[in-house]
């Protein structure tokens, strides 16, 4: 039994350490580890302005809304991860704050066209309107006619597709008008009618510029226009120091609070740091899988979740000595210390876990990032302390039932 004991724990030890040295590279990597958010990374903040109707006609908290929900979609089709995008329905306003956006100027031009697809017959008359549109996707030309560069391959609606077909049935050998927000795009000659419902708007010298029009076609025209009244980049080196500062404080806590664990708790303060460690890797991994974007609340919720963390072992380490000091031995004082410990930690992690999920529902933004990385601390560090704590618990006093109890920092004199 003792020798099982010591080959399971040395065998966790191990693994542990291999885990961290395999953790390092892909949750660090700049392009593939954790995201960063705009205060991180950098990036840039907009206000977008709804314009006046030409007709005069009020700017309604529908339009509002339609209006957001087009600019998402442009937004998620840019590439941006975890946008903060919140509507001012007083004053007609859209504020967005994207982070990594290295080109902000393009993504502005992307995020604020009217997006108004249509088709016109030679003789100017629009005729395919681009609500008729299913699909736009960006490609490079593959046809042995084409010029290379890049398209944007079209796909319409059965009632678009007929249309298409009688249009380039009626004007085979003319030029068909394809224009957005009434700036041409191309105007193609019809060689044959096309019946498929499928169409290619070719000419462009970028996968980028086809790529952009492609979103703004995909997701359809804005039912307002809007223009920018506010724009901040956010400089990555900001970010970057303000990252550097927030890893210093929290390496500085944890060496702290390693040290107090180990001067005040001897043998489970090891355990406590060990099982630390198993906390972090989850918290980071669990941010990694499901592309948490940290910022700094966000890196302050987590540090909080790591003090919960610790308390949490206080609170079972306590209970542990006041067992051994009534008398029972160390794996009776282990097994009853967690029993009773149980409802005290359990209490209080439920709560904060209350608090942070009402923060996550009624919050925005950061606020979001910071209940949202302390809701997973808090149920990482439930789950390290009820398995992982006592299981390598269970394990060294089951290597020796004489185990000297100041090892515990426990005396039975007290």
């Amino acid at each position: 039994m003792k020798r099982g004991n010591i080959i399971k724990l040395v065998t966790l030890v191990l693994v542990v350490a291999a885990a961290v040295a395999l953790s390092i590279k892909p949750l660090v990597d700049p392009a593939k580890g954790i995201p960063l958010g705009l205060d991180l990374r950098g990036g840039v903040h907009l206000v977008l302005q709804a314009q006046p109707n030409k007709s005069g006609a009020p700017i309604t908290n529908d339009d509002m809304d339609k209006a957001k929900a087009i600019i998402s979609k442009r937004v998620n089709d840019l590439g941006v991860s975890e946008p903060i995008i919140q509507t001012d329905y007083n004053n007609k306003r859209i504020v967005l704050d994207l982070a990594g956006v290295s080109d902000p100027d393009q993504a502005v031009n992307v995020l604020k066209t009217t997006a108004q697809l249509t088709f016109k017959d030679p003789k100017g008359n629009v005729v395919l309107q681009g609500a008729e549109l299913t699909d736009a996707k960006a490609g490079q030309d593959q046809s042995t006619t084409g010029a290379g560069g890049y398209v944007v391959n079209l796909t319409f609606s059965s009632d678009g597709a007929k249309k298409f077909a009688d249009l380039t049935t009626k004007y085979i050998g003319q030029r068909i008008g394809i224009y957005l927000d009434d700036k041409l795009l191309t105007n193609p000659t019809v060689n044959v009618p096309i019946t498929n419902g499928q169409a290619e708007i070719t000419g462009y010298a970028t996968l980028q510029a086809a790529a952009n029009d492609a979103v703004l076609m995909r997701s359809g025209s804005l039912p307002v226009s809007m223009s920018i009244t506010e724009k901040h980049q956010v400089g990555a080196s900001l970010g970057i120091d303000s990252l550097h500062k927030s890893i210093q404080a929290g390496i500085y806590g944890l060496i702290f609070i390693f040290l107090f664990m180990l001067v005040f708790y001897r043998l489970p303060g090891v355990v406590a740091d060990f099982s630390l460690v198993v906390y972090g890797l989850i918290v980071l991994w669990v941010f990694w899988m499901f592309r948490v974007v940290l910022t700094l609340p966000g890196i302050a919720g987590f540090i909080l979740s790591i003090g919960m963390a610790v308390d949490f072992n206080i609170i079972i380490y306590e209970r542990i000595k006041e067992e051994v000091r009534a008398g029972k031995s160390l794996r009776a004082g282990v097994e009853s210390g967690f029993s009773r410990a149980f409802i005290t930690v359990i209490d209080a992690h439920v709560t904060t876990l209350i608090a942070a999920l009402t923060l996550y529902y009624f919050g925005t933004g950061t606020i979001k990032g910071f209940a949202l990385t302390l809701g997973v601390g808090i149920v990482a560090s439930l789950f390290t302390a009820l398995t992982f704590t006592r299981l390598v618990l269970r394990l060294i006093v089951g290597i020796s039932a004489k185990l000297n109890t100041a090892w515990f920092g426990i005396r039975r004199d007290v």
